[in-house]
């Protein structure tokens, strides 16, 4: 939940006079708008602390709810609260979860440590709209208090860290919807795409061919291991430390609180949820939750390098490798006309670098506890629950406005790789390593195909030439020109790309060069291909 004005919030710089109440705290009296459903203590927060003029995310300010409402069932269920004021609570909880008072968590995310000020935020708005139910006033904090019934037998430091395992593991399941639909969108491109031999690129240089169908299915298991990779982590969140009070002891708590209260928070947001076993550990740690920021930057990652393949494949559409077509999703300069760019994967890496840069933020405050509690809980916060937010929103996005309309220039790749130099690799089991690589070099200089060089210099018998250099069989296990003895390979089950008559012959001018996507040789004047050679 951010403050969309992006303006530092402070409530006393008003331009016209707001109409205020008084309230007291330890530290004396403020003012406080009238309207407010935050109290004092919160005043006092947005006075000290208008940093970014953000205001805490949505998930930060649910579990926080969660933990509030499951507590109060929890001292009603044992009696220690009267039920009366402990279904206030519960009531009031369920109108924000239901989007009510949003407006009224206003808390900057760079506050003060453990995040005091937000849990306090969250018990003023409760407490306030509690006895507004009970037909109090907003401001007299009778008869349910802030701190005495809506924080009972809690405190800032076992909240907070139980809030953000609870939200974390809230938002793990659309990260892993996303995750799961660009998944099956790039292994569904796999199987399209599984026929187009293509020139593979190690170094960006020219390597040996690969299909087009494998790029895509390799980058397929990549989200999904990245995805599973974030869920194991996410299994050591389960473990709440709810109950541990002040510094993880359970001074003041219930010996059947912790129990209770996580059944509760089962029974309210339907997550997996364990009752830690020692809190002390899980209030003095953040491991967990660092562990779990550096899997969702291993996902960075690899998505990252996705979103980099895809714009240096679609790259051109003149100028470049051209292989494959993203759809255009907004003009791309303001002074070129009809340019298009990879604008989604564009997005993409920025988010990626987000991430990985939130989980640097992630892991320094996560080493900067001492002793029985880290202070540094809201940065955490903000950086893994941001991360999960717009990691889940990249993916959505990358899948549905990119990934499931890519075409392939299958002119491109088969013109590309028959002019890889790369193919020479083929011919070394029967000529050898250095007479390849001579091979290979000739082939540059000279400006003809590997192909077209082993013909005229009879390399190795002309009936021989195709089987060798059969791009297909490049693509799978198993050496050139030999039969394949591959139990269970694909190899058999599409027509081998194995001749010159396959692809456009190498013409020492751009007019040889396929046009996008027709089929036609689109001619220009342009000496690229020339200066390039085969």
């Amino acid at each position: 939940m951010r403050d969309d004005t992006n303006a530092l919030t402070d409530v006393s710089a008003s331009a016209s006079p707001v109409e205020t109440r008084s309230e007291r705290d330890s530290l004396g009296r403020l003012d406080v708008p009238f309207d407010a459903y935050y109290g004092v203590q919160t005043l006092r927060a947005l006075h000290n602390f208008p940093i970014s003029g953000l205001r805490p995310l949505e998930p930060f300010v649910v579990a926080q709810v969660w933990i509030k409402k499951a507590a109060a069932l929890t001292h009603r269920d044992t009696g220690r609260l009267d039920a009366r004021l402990a279904d206030a609570i519960v009531a009031a909880a369920d109108e924000v979860l239901a989007g009510a008072l949003r407006e009224h968590f206003v808390v900057d995310p760079y506050q003060a440590g453990a995040g005091t000020s937000h849990n306090m935020n969250v018990n003023e708005v409760l407490a306030n709209r509690a006895n507004e139910l009970l037909g109090g006033r907003r401001g007299t904090y009778s008869p349910v208090h802030p701190n005495d019934h809506v924080n009972m037998a809690q405190s800032t430091n076992d909240t907070i860290p139980t809030n953000i395992r609870l939200a974390s593991l809230a938002m793990l399941a659309p990260l892993t919807a996303a995750c799961h639909g660009l998944r099956d969108a790039l292994a569904a491109k796999g199987e399209e795409f599984d026929d187009i031999v293509k020139a593979g690129r190690t170094h960006l240089q020219d390597a040996m061919p690969i299909r087009l169908g494998q790029e895509f299915r390799a980058y397929a298991g990549s989200i999904d291991r990245g995805i599973r990779r974030v869920h194991d982590a996410a299994d050591y969140l389960r473990d709440l430390g709810i109950g541990g009070s002040a510094v993880g002891t359970g001074v003041t708590v219930e010996p059947e609180y912790p129990a209770r209260v996580v059944a509760h928070l089962r029974a309210i947001t339907a997550l997996d949820l364990r009752v830690g076993g020692d809190r002390i550990q899980l209030m003095q740690s953040m491991g967990d939750v660092a562990a779990f920021s550096a899997a969702l930057r291993v996902l960075a990652i690899d998505l990252s390098q996705i979103a980099s393949d895809l714009r240096l494949m679609v790259m051109g559409p003149r100028t470049g490798i051209d292989e494959i077509v993203l759809p255009a999703v907004q003009p791309g300069s303001s002074i070129m006309p009809g340019k298009v760019n990879p604008s989604i994967p564009e997005m993409v890496n920025q988010v990626c670098f987000q991430v990985m840069g939130n989980d640097t933020t992630v892991s320094i405050a996560a080493e900067h506890g001492q002793l029985e509690l880290n202070v540094m809980m809201p940065v955490i916060a903000h950086n893994v629950l941001f991360s999960l937010e717009i990691l889940t929103n990249a993916i959505a996005v990358l899948t549905d406005k990119c990934v499931v309309g890519i075409l392939a220039h299958r002119e491109m790749c088969a013109y590309w790789v028959e002019r890889s130099a790369a193919l020479a690799t083929a011919l070394a089991p029967r000529i050898g390593y250095a007479a390849a690589a001579e091979l290979s070099k000739r082939s540059v200089q000279e400006g003809i195909l590997i192909r077209e060089l082993v013909r005229r210099d009879a390399v190795i018998p002309a009936e021989e030439v195709d089987a060798v250099l059969d791009l297909r069989r490049m693509t799978e296990i198993g050496i050139p020109g030999e039969a394949s003895s591959q139990p269970g390979g694909d190899s058999g089950h599409f027509p081998a790309v194995s001749s010159s008559a396959a692809v456009a012959p190498y013409i020492p001018a751009c007019a040889s060069r396929p046009g996008r996507n027709t089929g036609s040789s689109a001619r220009c004047t342009c000496p690229a291909d020339t200066a390039r050679g085969p």
